[in-house]
């Protein structure tokens, strides 16, 4: 049996009177792929958010790698909407900021991380004038800098071309492979289906939890 990573016990977020989780429980477990499917509204960032340790759950626990998430937070790679990138510079400059962050870590290089993701680490012009599909790339790379256990992926094919996001497919299927768990939302099904081992289907707040045929 696998090596749990994480586990949500009994989670419910609430902002104000609405209840962005119910009741949530699920086990994440080393090496597979778990693809979070839902409506817009559903709680899907929100889970995401709750195991990134950027909001605290209002009621039940969350263990990421034996700690608190908020405190397994380095070990942990989220890539949200926000792209998170300085628009004014380079991808190689972001991704050089992003390692210095992480003084300590056994870091990928920035050139590594990029050609990962099929980009020219030698590119001179900012992130601004790059396009959509690049730049969800060029995030991706900045994300896998620290080399995180556990990735947590918000829409990470929004804006890309069939081509990329095939490629982008290939690279988390060899990272799952290497042993690292992925959390990953789409709107895009089909794309990441073959590639998860379990889905998760979210419907106001609460989760569904089946195995991928």
């Amino acid at each position: 049996m696998s090596a749990v990573v994480a586990t949500i016990q009994d989670v419910s977020k609430l902002f104000g009177r609405f209840a962005a989780l119910r009741r949530v429980s699920a086990t994440l477990e080393t090496g597979r792929c778990y693809l979070l499917l839902g409506e817009n509204g559903a709680g899907k960032s929100t889970l995401l958010r709750v195991l990134a340790g950027l909001l605290q759950p209002t009621l039940g626990t969350v263990d990421v790698l034996g700690r608190t998430a908020a405190a397994a937070r380095g070990r942990v790679g989220y890539m949200s909407h926000a792209t998170m990138l300085y628009d004014e510079l380079t991808a190689r400059e972001n991704l050089d900021y992003t390692a210095q962050l992480y003084a300590g870590t056994a870091c990928l290089s920035s050139d590594q991380a990029l050609r990962m993701l099929g980009l020219d680490p030698q590119l001179t012009r900012p992130v601004a004038q790059y396009s959509q599909g690049m730049r969800q790339r060029t995030s991706l790379a900045r994300v896998l800098v620290p080399q995180p256990e556990l990735l947590l992926l918000d829409e990470p094919f929004s804006n890309m071309d069939r081509a990329s996001a095939e490629r982008m497919l290939v690279l988390l299927s060899e990272l799952r492979g290497a042993g690292r768990t992925i959390v990953l939302t789409t709107h895009q099904r089909e794309l990441a289906e073959p590639m998860a081992d379990v889905i998760w289907t979210m419907q106001g707040g609460a989760l569904e939890t089946t195995e991928a045929q």
